[in-house]
């Protein structure tokens, strides 16, 4: 087995980065889910589930001192990693209230032009981070504005069959993964405990539930009228709590990610 593809989301909700190696850090893979977009009223979250525009909303790490915002129809525009001196503004995502560093009114403007909806832009210092839900975590252990966890895992061959199933060679982009395995049986993944890339550990701590966002296209930001492959999904991996389909991950420790590195079930 090994890592087939590694994916990082600088934005919440925004598109997936293709990268052929990546840092891990505290929260992740380094620059993952560290920027997001909310409410300019309420600060609570925006993604994909209200707006599925955001599936065209590009944004990519300038060096670590700046992300740079594109989508059609739109100029680019470079937003700088807030300092320490900006202001914050409360926000709230999922049932987690903080105090993120807001990127200032030029970058709310592009994307409220862009949403059509008023709404700001925050980031996600990696001193900062989110407590995981410590059912599954130890004190201490964070994330950046992921739903929940760091890592995500998928297998290629379960995505094959997913595809088989549902007629249709599914994007791996839909489901939003930072990993995906390729050499193990379909499925394998749900019954991993701690695997091993290169020199990180990783603990699969939980499946993961899927919500209305595989169904977006990424390419062009619609939705399947059809719903799948959820529809599909329901058929054969619905379960206490919701659809399933991939694997949450926590790390051990940090290090480097590559493309191709050997993939090692420990437990």
């Amino acid at each position: 087995m090994h890592l087939f593809s590694l994916y990082r989301f600088p934005l919440k909700s925004g598109s997936a980065e293709l990268l052929e190696e990546g840092r891990c850090d505290e929260l992740g893979l380094s620059g993952d889910r560290r920027w997001m977009v909310v409410d300019a009223a309420t600060g609570k979250f925006l993604t994909q589930r209200v707006l599925p525009r955001m599936a065209l909303l590009n944004a990519r790490w300038q060096g670590e001192t700046a992300l740079l915002l594109s989508a059609p129809g739109m100029d680019a525009l470079r937003a700088p990693v807030p300092g320490s001196a900006s202001a914050v503004r409360g926000v709230l995502i999922w049932r987690e209230s903080l105090q993120a560093p807001d990127a200032g009114d030029v970058a709310a403007e592009w994307l409220t032009r862009l949403l059509d909806r008023p709404c700001r832009l925050v980031h996600l210092p990696v001193t900062q981070g989110i407590q995981i839900d410590q059912d599954y975590a130890r004190p201490g252990e964070r994330t950046g504005f992921s739903d929940g966890f760091p890592f995500l895992l998928i297998g290629q061959r379960s995505l094959d069959d997913l595809s088989a199933r549902v007629g249709q060679l599914l994007d791996v982009r839909r489901f939003r993964p930072n990993l995906v395995i390729a050499g193990a049986a379909p499925y394998a993944e749900d019954g991993w405990r701690r695997i091993r890339i290169g020199d990180m550990e990783f603990r699969v701590v939980k499946p993961c539930s899927r919500c209305i966002i595989p169904t977006i296209d990424p390419l062009n930001g619609e939705l399947n009228p059809t719903r799948e492959p959820l529809a599909t999904l329901m058929n054969y991996r619905k379960g206490n709590g919701g659809v399933f389909f991939g694997q949450n991950l926590i790390a051990e420790n940090t290090g480097m990610l590559k493309v191709g590195m050997p993939v090692e079930v420990l437990e």
